[in-house]
């Protein structure tokens, strides 16, 4: 009896100490947290110093997706014989210089991606990489503060494929207005002078024209995360069929060192494309009406891409 009374006092005794060491360890890692969310509140007010002052704001981060595969006398599959593949490479910089009376703002952005499929049993079909996601955006931001948020300013901003029909159609919008930044990363353009370049082959469906341009960025990191999304619109003062608006995003995510996870999406809206599309694929003999801006269907064109990022 004596020898399990004791072994009971042990075990209390052994409990008590163990669940008051847990508690002091608890204690003290929660001051150890504590001091780590002081020294990185600090670390992140002097970054927002240095942010603030003049000078060359230069970045870039990137998204990489491709598979490949491989396939031999797979009956289930209609084409038993295969070999397929898909690359997707998506690139966002930026070079902004910014000074106490003016900035200047360049940005790069550009989702390319290509994919084929060879079937091993004809020699009729095409093993070739072929595009087919091909977005390339390339604009120009100059402003003189007018206060701490308001700014005069002036856009250039180019938009086209590079793999296929380059320059067809082309997009080149010059305007001014003014430039509002309501808080940090956030850039508002709104230029109610824009002249709306347009480069195609068939000039009967793609106009250039007069109108108003809108354009809001946000570009932010945030630890292990970065992130842009961008907004560009023009609303055409001539016909609303040659206006159109482009919504582009990407986020990257730092797994190890570098290296991440990056995902991109992205929205457009172009009438004078979605006719000059359905025009190219018309069938006269169909006894279809012939495509017209009266009645095209103009639907949302979209995109995404999946895959490993590299943060430059």
């Amino acid at each position: 009896m004596k020898k399990l009374l004791f072994t009971i006092a042990l075990i209390t005794v052994a409990f008590t100490t163990n669940a008051q060491t847990m508690e002091e360890l608890k204690a003290e890692q929660a001051a150890k947290k504590d001091s780590i969310a002081a020294i990185q509140g600090r670390v992140n007010a002097l970054q927002a110093q240095i942010d603030a002052l003049p000078g060359w704001r230069v970045g870039a981060f990137g998204t990489i997706g491709g598979s490949i595969s491989n396939f031999n006398n797979w009956y289930a599959q209609g084409t038993p014989n295969n070999s397929s593949g898909s690359i997707g490479v998506s690139f966002n910089g930026y070079a902004n210089l910014i000074q106490e009376k003016y900035f200047w703002r360049n940005a790069l952005t550009a989702n390319l991606n290509w994919i084929k499929l060879d079937d091993k049993d004809t020699d009729l079909d095409d093993d070739d990489f072929n595009p087919t996601t091909d977005v390339f955006n390339l604009s120009s931001l100059y402003g003189r503060n007018i206060t701490n948020k308001l700014a005069a300013s002036a856009l250039l901003e180019y938009r086209t494929t590079l793999l296929n029909n380059f320059n067809d159609p082309g997009y080149l919008d010059v305007g001014v207005g003014f430039t509002w930044t309501p808080v940090d990363n956030l850039i508002v353009v709104v230029h109610p002078l824009n002249y709306n370049f347009v480069f195609a082959d068939n000039d009967a469906i793609f106009d250039s024209s007069l109108g108003a341009k809108i354009v809001a960025d946000y570009t932010r990191q945030i630890g292990a995360v970065s992130f842009k999304s961008n907004l560009s619109m023009f609303q055409s003062y001539k016909s609303s069929d040659l206006s159109n608006w482009t919504w582009t995003n990407s986020f990257g995510y730092t797994l190890w060192k570098m290296i991440g996870v990056g995902f991109d999406f992205g929205l457009r809206s172009n009438k004078q494309e979605a006719l000059n599309y359905a025009l190219g694929n018309f069938d006269p003999l169909s006894g279809d009406d012939e495509p017209s801006f009266g009645n095209v269907d103009n639907d949302l064109q979209t995109y995404w891409t999946l895959g490993l990022s590299y943060k430059f």
